[in-house]
């Protein structure tokens, strides 16, 4: 049995389950940059191949189930520990028990898998309501266009690809960037098409005097509405939890 070691992407992850079953079989499958070496494993670098990882793809979808392809590309997107190896052991078990693997709630590599892709799609869709928009300043000698809009979000999955098309379909009419700093990507988006690709803070022209002046009249709005005998910090915390509250503009 062999470490597999694969590039980070799902793809390659895929070509990884592959070798498993047409190979030798897998003892775990590791990020190459993030494996630790040991005298008591062998490993292998597996090369990523498209073939491989859509036959891996179509074998999931119709020998298991198309929500259970859904769940494993959401597990992979977190940053659960031993993600990979959930997974495998997830696959193997479903190519055995067909669709019915997602009534096997008492079996622990099941319910593993089923609690870590609740905590992506719960912050999926706090999102969804917690992302706040900036206008960003044009860049210098461009008279026409529209205003670029912008979010900076540090959440705790690779969410960003599966809130996308939520963003993109409700702003059509607007450009805008979605910039994950923690990973440093973002989605760019405009005309309800996207991409995702990399991004920094330099990368960011600086803001506007009426992005400023809309901020601190969106400040005084929330102060104004809250009625203070009825703030309830405990339920507050547990809709928008702290540590998305550095990059909601309500609360700077």
């Amino acid at each position: 049995m062999l470490d597999y070691l694969y590039d980070g992407s799902f793809e390659g992850f895929l070509t990884c389950i592959y070798e498993h079953y047409y190979n030798e079989k897998a003892s775990g499958i590791y990020r190459v940059d993030a494996y630790q070496a040991s005298l008591l494993s062998t490993c292998c670098t597996v090369i990523t191949e498209e073939t491989k990882a859509t036959k891996v793809y179509e074998a999931i979808e119709h020998k298991i189930s198309r929500e259970d392809l859904k769940r494993v590309y959401r597990v992979f997107l977190s940053s659960a520990d031993e993600k990979e190896n959930k997974l495998l052991q997830y696959i193997r078990l479903g190519f055995q028990k067909g669709s019915a693997i997602s009534l096997l709630h008492s079996n622990s590599v099941v319910f593993e898998v089923q609690q870590i892709e609740k905590k992506v799609t719960i912050e999926m869709h706090r999102l969804k309501g917690l992302v706040r928009f900036s206008a960003l300043v044009k860049p210098l000698g461009e008279s026409t266009g529209r205003e670029i809009l912008y979010s900076k979000v540090e959440p705790d999955h690779d969410v960003l690809e599966i809130i996308a098309d939520h963003f993109a379909d409700r702003l059509k009419s607007d450009p805008f960037i979605i910039h994950d700093k923690i990973r440093g990507k973002a989605v760019f988006a405009q005309e309800g098409s996207w991409y995702i690709a990399d991004f920094s803070d330099a990368d960011l022209p600086a803001l506007g005097e009426v992005e400023r002046d809309y901020r601190d009249l969106w400040k005084r709005y929330f102060e104004t509405i809250a009625i203070q005998e009825r703030i309830n910090p405990a339920c507050q915390k547990r809709m928008m939890p702290v540590r998305y509250w550095k990059n909601l503009t309500e609360f700077r």
